[in-house]
């Protein structure tokens, strides 16, 4: 519980305030900056913390770890963080004064300061643009509930190692995190709608190749390849959903956009642990989370829209 509500605060936190700081033009590049610095530091973690337990036992090492962390993170913030709403309130103010030269496609019939019921319904299913990207955001965490839960289980009982383990799973992390680092300047230039459709569906196939081989090799490939499609993805549906949320109420739908993408944390991990539980074998909750995401992907390109505003922008109506 403690660790859910720190993913609420603080890392949620993370992405609106560089959203506040940040330009339009350049949304992709920040959230992939952001998720590049996290993902990198989860894969690095799980191969440290696989030595360390080797090394000192499970309860020690992970232990001293996640201690070390802990502190060093609070000290940065502490330290360095500082405050943007003030940077937020100053968009909203220079929008009014004088709208952009690409305007948003914000959605319509919205109050000036929504509350978060209005604000959930507008994500959930009131617009359709923010519906697909809130589902495909909760569906795609069924990839992270089989790779963090379940594919370690896959793995040992197909006779890994500990540290052979760790660093499959950290392929995974390693190319998501550092992919991101192109994928989301990429959302910038070509725009968010086919990075997130083909993300999807190149996420899922990754995940289906790990039940279709065998071999140190061929599950690195195949985390890599469901890794590659997560960064194209992952920073990309947050860059959408800032595109086309005024700066009033962003933290609002970026916090709300989080609660559906990570619910699908608890979500997978039911679906999966009940598709491996009624046929007997594994290699079926990994169906089941390919076939997630194929469907998800579908509905992402058959409700969803360019959200970029450099590339869809508002248009005006001409003169009758």
């Amino acid at each position: 519980m403690l660790l859910g509500v720190n993913q609420g605060l603080c890392w949620s936190m993370t992405q609106t305030a560089k959203l506040d700081i940040t330009k339009a033009e350049e949304r992709g590049l920040t959230m992939g900056l952001n998720e590049f610095s996290g993902y990198v530091g989860v894969a690095i973690a799980g191969i440290l913390t696989a030595y360390a337990a080797e090394w000192l036992g499970a309860r020690t090492g992970l232990l001293v770890f996640g201690m070390a962390v802990v502190l060093l993170a609070l000290l940065l913030t502490v330290v360095w963080v500082k405050d943007t709403l003030p940077w937020a309130k100053a968009e909203t103010a220079a929008h009014k004064a004088a709208p952009p030269k690409n305007p948003p496609r914000y959605p319509q019939g919205v109050s000036e300061h929504p509350g978060t019921g209005e604000v959930f319904a507008l994500m959930s299913w009131r617009d359709r643009r923010l519906f697909a990207i809130s589902q495909a955001g909760l569906v795609e965490k069924f990839v992270d509930a089989l790779v963090w839960a379940l594919f370690p289980v896959f793995l040992v009982g197909q006779g890994a190692s500990l540290t052979e383990v760790g660093w499959i799973v950290g392929v995974y992390g390693f190319v998501w995190g550092g992919a991101q680092l192109a994928t989301g300047r990429l959302s910038d230039h070509v725009g968010r709608f086919w990075p997130n459709v083909l993300g999807m569906w190149i996420c899922g196939a990754g995940v289906a190749m790990a039940v279709l081989g065998a071999g140190t090799l061929w599950w690195s490939v195949s985390a890599g390849v469901a890794g590659f499609g997560m960064a194209l993805l992952y920073p990309n549906l947050s860059a959408a959903v800032a595109d086309i949320t005024p700066p009033a109420w962003r933290g609002s739908a970026i916090g709300i956009y989080r609660f559906w993408r990570d619910l699908g944390y608890a979500i997978g991990a039911l679906g999966l642990g009940l598709a491996a539980t009624m046929t007997g074998a594994a290699e079926a909750a990994f169906w089941f989370v390919a076939i997630a995401m194929f469907l998800s992907g579908a509905v992402l390109f058959w409700l969803g829209e360019e959200t970029h505003p450099r590339l869809n922008p508002v248009r005006e109506r001409a003169p009758a």
